[in-house]
């Protein structure tokens, strides 16, 4: 087990969510893919503050991959309008509930007014100690352990704490990302899309047919109880198993 898991063992759980099936949600009910991200985004709140009560100290969320500036333009644009007004309306209640927040990804391709949004969020929630709530906008995982790589070439006794904290310089994070618990994926799809790989690879893996927006509490527990059900070996076998 590394240093992370030992210190996460501590502290709770490192949930991670992909946060799928926002449109397919909103097409079934004859309404707008955007009504779907709205319907998605208001889910987020009612997750995050069911969260520490459940055993969950880190939450991760999938909110925008780097792949997703394929999308068109228009679902872009409203994309990051969105996560404009969600911060706006959400980082005075992260600071009355004890949340911090912060963000993974890249931040050279957001536009300067979601740039400022994020700086005052991360300020004003620094010292939320209840939960900490991650958000993962222009990310990609497999472009955070190439520029870590290329950082790492040549250091050949490179712990793996060690380089994890490279991987922050991409994702632009203060300190190592805790390994992933559990990692949960809503919508019927079952692949981890460049999300999180190097911190889920002990990673228990929870698939759900429920779209986000339908994610309930609810939900959260079953998830959290199949979790809570598994061995979790990390390579060992029990002692019984090895006499």
């Amino acid at each position: 087990m590394t240093n992370s898991q030992l210190i996460h063992s501590k502290n709770g759980l490192h949930v991670a969510i992909i946060m799928d099936g926002n449109g397919r949600w909103a097409t079934r009910q004859g309404k707008s893919r955007y009504a779907g991200h709205q319907a998605g985004a208001a889910r987020v709140r009612r997750i995050v503050e069911a969260a520490p009560e459940q055993g969950i100290s880190v939450l991760t969320l999938y909110a925008f991959s780097s792949d997703n500036w394929q999308r068109p333009e228009l679902e872009v644009n409203f994309l990051m309008n969105l996560f404009n007004s969600y911060l706006q309306s959400e980082i005075e209640n992260c600071v009355e509930k004890g949340v911090r927040l912060s963000f993974i990804g890249r931040r050279d391709r957001l536009n300067p007014a979601l740039l400022r949004l994020i700086d005052l969020a991360e300020s004003r929630t620094i010292w939320g100690n209840n939960l900490h709530l991650r958000i993962a906008i222009d990310y990609s995982a497999r472009d955070a352990i190439l520029a870590a790589a290329v950082k790492a070439a040549g250091q050949y006794d490179l712990t793996r704490d060690e380089f994890s904290k490279l991987l922050n310089d991409y994702s632009l994070s203060s300190e190592s990302s805790p390994d992933v618990d559990l990692l949960i994926r809503t919508g019927g799809e079952q692949r981890l899309s460049d999300f999180l790989l190097w911190e889920c690879a002990y990673a228990e893996l929870y698939f759900t047919d429920i779209m986000w927006p339908d994610f309930t509490i609810d939900s959260l527990r079953q998830a959290l109880q199949k979790f809570h059900r598994r061995q979790r070996r990390f390579g060992r076998i029990p002692m019984a198993e090895a006499i």
